[in-house]
């Protein structure tokens, strides 16, 4: 049986929040993990909808990776009656843009038979009537775009989001990478409800997730998909029976605390040698595998996604590459060495760094930079 754990938390709270019922945080346990919600609010608790059952809840799903396929089979999965998917137009890709790439969340969506919608901009007009023919009382929204308020204050049960970070600290478009790049021991997932300012939505529900520090940002991705299925049905649950009771956020955390997660660029990803090495070895993990940090050698870019951390220090300059030509590949950093495992050339698959030693014939005095 999993077991609940229940803390009091009234003596830390500010007197408005003390004004809260109940001023509890409680976390449920199963199979060794902890699951955190947040259960205090400012508000009143949502109105219990008796007379409508999961099967008659009308919902619109909003998203578009593959990180949003999980949340939408859930659904899909657990009997909710989704009347209608919403999600970016096809992608041109090749060489000429002639072949149309349809999102992993479209894929699905036709796969189970699910009317997709594909607008291109989300105040068209044509748009816009679709969505109100669909007649949606909940909207569920996971890694897609940022709504206006006609369409998230369309339904009469509201709009909620799926974040992949224990909100506010990390909002933004890459939450995940962010909390890896920063070496964080902890992230999470949470769901909120839409408003005008970008994921600053009252808090419905969290849960807390490890991050060890031999995981990579993939790792952590595929975790938190995995858990966001089973939050998004639970929120939904909760909303039904009437038991939500939102926080508001700036109640969360201080703003000054606060971590931004902002859009992540090809120039964001290139690593600088001269930081500490602990820093260069999360900012990796938090870049692998995709969109991956990068470097140059000899006037080529290579791309690294697997390191390890060594103490050793060496007078030689930052970004010194040492190897025995065979089995390691080294580069010297300000406070240690960072032993690479695994990386890709410019054109070329992903390769061990033995695979790669075996090709190289640069210099002994080669650097990155």
């Amino acid at each position: 049986m999993p077991k609940t754990f229940f803390r009091d938390i009234s003596n830390f709270l500010s007197p408005q929040c003390q004004q809260c019922e109940p001023s509890t945080f409680f976390f449920i346990e199963n199979a060794g993990k902890r699951r955190f919600f947040a259960n205090f609010a400012p508000s009143k608790p949502t109105a219990r909808h008796e007379s409508m059952k999961k099967e008659d809840l009308r919902i619109v799903y909003m998203g578009t990776p593959e990180f949003a396929v999980e949340s939408l089979r859930a659904l899909v999965d657990g009997g909710y009656n989704v009347v209608g998917v919403v999600t970016m137009p096809d992608k041109p890709m090749g060489r000429h843009g002639s072949v149309l790439q349809p999102s992993a969340v479209k894929q699905f969506a036709v796969e189970r038979g699910l009317p997709v919608l594909q607008p291109e901009r989300l105040k068209d007009e044509a748009f816009l009537d679709e969505l109100r023919a669909l007649r949606a009382d909940l909207q569920i929204v996971v890694a897609f775009r940022m709504l206006p308020e006609v369409v998230w204050n369309m339904p009469p049960m509201g709009t909620f989001n799926l974040h992949a970070s224990l909100l506010p600290q990390y909002r933004g478009a890459a939450p995940i990478n962010w909390a890896v790049i920063n070496g964080e021991t902890e992230t999470g997932i949470t769901t909120f409800f839409l408003q005008h300012e970008i994921d600053t939505g009252r808090v419905i529900q969290q849960v807390r997730v490890p991050i060890s520090d031999t995981d990579c940002v993939g790792d952590v991705h595929d975790r938190l998909m995995l858990l966001g299925g089973q939050l998004v049905t639970e929120t939904v649950d909760r909303i039904l029976d009437g038991t939500v009771q939102p926080v508001e956020q700036d109640t969360m955390a201080d703003a000054a605390t606060l971590k931004p997660a902002p859009k992540i660029f090809r120039e964001t990803c290139r690593i600088d040698w001269s930081q500490p090495v602990k820093r260069i070895y999360d900012f990796i993990r938090g870049l692998s595998p995709y969109p991956a940090a990068w470097t140059e050698l000899d006037g080529k870019v290579v791309k690294i996604f697997t390191t390890e951390m060594r103490p050793e220090q060496h007078s030689a300059p930052v970004g010194t590459m040492l190897t025995d030509g065979r089995t390691y590949l080294d580069v010297v950093c300000t406070d240690g060495t960072l032993r690479l495992l695994s990386l890709q050339l410019a054109g070329k698959k992903r390769m061990s760094v033995t695979d790669f030693l075996h090709g190289y014939n640069g210099g002994s005095n080669a650097r990155f930079c």
